[in-house]
Parts: structure tokens; sequence; C-alpha cells
């Protein structure tokens, strides 16, 4: 049998941005002492998985290479420090955060050029008690991060075959979408427990995980709250704010991701605690 032929990236010219950033990757993985990201470990020759990473760098930062340079630098710092991959082996008590957070595979996505999608959900009116599930920033930002290395890894980004085209010609398959529901959830009255919670996460994600969402749904936002998001949209990057969509019901999501969605989404899909993966959870 004939193994898998190993992919290819196309010929790059020597001025050509991920050409330039490969140069600097040999500097980047001794400053930092770590060379793992996304499931992938970077490697100075340039091989296609490596090239796959940079070019998400590149693309998150407008072909910029010192910008790129400096966030890919961050980024395995981080990793190094707080080696999230290893949050997926915790297990989080399930007074704080069980039905939270779930990972599902979506089919025939409205506008995807993939077949299949990799959703993650943040359940937020699931939330039974604030002091609970956000009081402790730490653990809940553990807890996040395990949910979004989850979906990362639905990506398999180590089996991918396809190159990214450069920045600006054409979307990038390898991302996930994000939905975060707010059903029952106060913004009149915003905890400051909650507020801190999602600056937290915010920061965390825009600094070390570029170019790993395609999109991203709010929904069960009431009519009268969205000026909040409108406001939010004045401090991020405009390619961030470009994936952003806000939707006051839950059956509007139907129409942007398709009928593989849950029922209650308005689609004829299993409730996500059927279909959905979620992380490892134990009593206290």
């Amino acid at each position: 049998m004939a193994e898998n032929p190993v992919p290819q990236w196309p010929e790059l010219t020597p001025e050509h941005p991920l050409s330039k950033f490969l140069t600097l990757l040999p500097a980047i993985l001794e400053t930092t002492g770590h060379a793992e990201i996304y499931g992938i470990k970077l490697d100075p020759a340039g091989s296609f998985h490596t090239k796959l990473i940079l070019q998400k760098l590149l693309r998150a930062n407008a072909n910029d290479v010192t910008k790129a340079k400096e966030q890919l630098t961050k980024a395995l710092t981080w990793r190094k420090e707080f080696q999230p991959e290893k949050c997926l082996e915790d297990k989080f008590p399930q007074e704080k955060f069980a039905g939270l957070g779930y990972v599902t595979v979506l089919e025939n996505v409205p506008g995807s050029v993939n077949k299949k999608d990799i959703c993650t959900w943040n359940i937020y009116g699931a939330v039974k008690d604030n002091k609970k599930t956000f009081g402790d920033l730490d653990a809940f930002m553990r807890w996040r991060i395990a949910l979004m290395e989850l979906g990362i890894s639905k990506l398999d980004l180590a089996s991918a075959t396809k190159p990214i085209p450069d920045f600006g010609k054409g979307p990038d398959p390898y991302q996930g979408i994000q939905v975060h529901e707010y059903m029952n959830v106060s913004f009149i009255r915003q905890d400051p427990l909650v507020k801190a919670a999602s600056s937290k996460a915010i920061e965390v994600f825009s600094a070390y995980y570029p170019e790993t969402m395609s999109r991203k749904f709010f929904v069960s936002v009431p009519l009268v709250m969205q000026w909040m998001f409108t406001a939010m949209k004045l401090v991020l990057a405009k390619e961030t704010v470009k994936k952003f969509t806000v939707m006051s019901y839950p059956n509007q999501l139907a129409t942007e991701l398709g009928q593989s969605v849950p029922k209650v989404y308005g689609g004829t899909g299993e409730p996500l605690e059927t279909m959905g993966e979620t992380l490892k959870m134990e009593k206290a």
C-alpha cells in the first residue's frame, strides 16, 4: 500500500513574508526554548506544518513579519510556562463548570469551505452561581483554556494537507467557530466577577491564540443590550470584528450555521448534552 504523500507548500520567493518569517524561526525557538503550538512542533527547517502555523501568525498580523514574530515569541513563551495542552488532562469541578462548554462537529455550514467545521459552545446561561464559576479567576481561565485546547485539537492540524492562502487571498480552512449563549444572563447589572473573567479571556485568546476562530456568534442577546457589543467592537482589531455576529433569538443560529445545530438553535441536531464533547468533570 502506497504511503500518503508528504504535503507540499507552494514555492516561495525570498521576498515572500513567509520566507522572511522562516529565517527568524531558529532564533525565536532558541529564545523561547519552546516549539509546540496548536499541537504542532515547529521545525526550523520549515516543514509543511511549520509553514501552516507561521502563515496563521502572518494572517493575524496582516503580513507584518515583525509583529508576527513578536506574537509568536509571546505565544511560545506563554505555552512553555502555562502548558495549556495539559489542561485537557484536568478534571474540573461539576458544581462550577458542568454544562458550560461543549465542542461539536457541524456539517455543511453555509459559506464554509469545509464539509465539516468544529464549533465550540460557551453556555453562559448555564452558570448557576457566578461566585463559584468566576470567583476564582485562575480556575475559570484554566477551564476556559482547556475548552479552547479541546476545540483546537479537533481541528487536527497535524493532518492538514492544504496550504493556508496568503493574507487577503482567501479563507483559512483550519479555524473553529465559537458560539457564546447568553440565555437568562443579566446584562443590566453585570457582575464584576463576570466582567473580569470576560476581560481576561479576551486578553489571553487575542494574544496567544491567533487565527483560530473563523466566526463568533453572540446568541440570546437582548436587542436593547446590543450597544455593548457595538462598544466592544471599537477596541478590537477590524479583522476580528468582521467575524462577530450578534443575535437576539437562539433559533436564528441555523440560518448561519446550518441544520446540524441543535433544535433549540433552529436546526435538526441533538441537544448539546448529547452531541457535544466536553471536558472531564468530577464531583467535589
